[in-house]
């Protein structure tokens, strides 16, 4: 198996190519956490002509709630959200530049439809293991929605996150038997 690859969003085609279904990455710098009610609220603003909190260009969005931060963590646990909560709504992102998600399990139609239209791509972190994803956030600040506690929109500083390239930007998906690499 061979090693990881670095990423350091924002991400651009080139790196987006390089990551094929199967691949572990680690990624080191900014990515937004948010979950569905942020969603929605984007949503809402990208529909209004609005700009979004966060420049979305060549982004990371994590689908995250995290625990408060203790004994000088910015964070506790910070275990990725089931993806297909947000696959009816996560095509406005993606349209606004969006170039990664973060989730655990499948996506669904409306989710890879929304990708492939954008060379986008699925990365998967481990269910279960919040305590030790939580360890690899750095620095947490909410950046909007503060009213939406745990979801609120987040920039979370990250070193060495680890997450599994699920969905390529061609389409490959690593929870499709017929369409799945072998990992490399």
């Amino acid at each position: 198996m061979s090693e990881p690859l670095r990423i350091t969003p924002p991400l651009d085609k080139g790196t987006l190519a390089r990551l094929v279904a199967g691949r572990r990455v680690l990624i080191t710098g900014e990515v937004f956490g948010a979950r569905d009610q942020a969603h929605l609220r984007m949503n809402e603003a990208l529909a209004r002509g609005e700009e979004l909190p966060f420049d979305p260009r060549g982004a990371i969005v994590y689908y995250v709630g995290p625990t408060p931060g203790t004994r000088g963590r910015a964070v506790g646990a910070a275990g990725p959200t089931t993806s297909t909560r947000m696959d009816a709504i996560c095509g406005p992102l993606f349209e606004a530049g969006v170039a990664a998600t973060i989730g655990k399990g499948p996506r669904g139609p409306d989710a890879r439809e929304a990708m492939r239209k954008s060379d986008a791509v699925y990365l998967v972190a481990t269910g279960g293991a919040g305590a030790l994803l939580g360890s690899r956030i750095e620095k947490a600040e909410v950046l909007a929605y503060d009213d939406l506690g745990c979801e609120a929109l987040r920039r979370l500083t990250v070193r060495d996150f680890p997450a599994v390239v699920a969905i390529d930007a061609s389409g490959r998906d690593l929870f499709e038997r017929d369409s799945a690499p072998d990992a490399k």
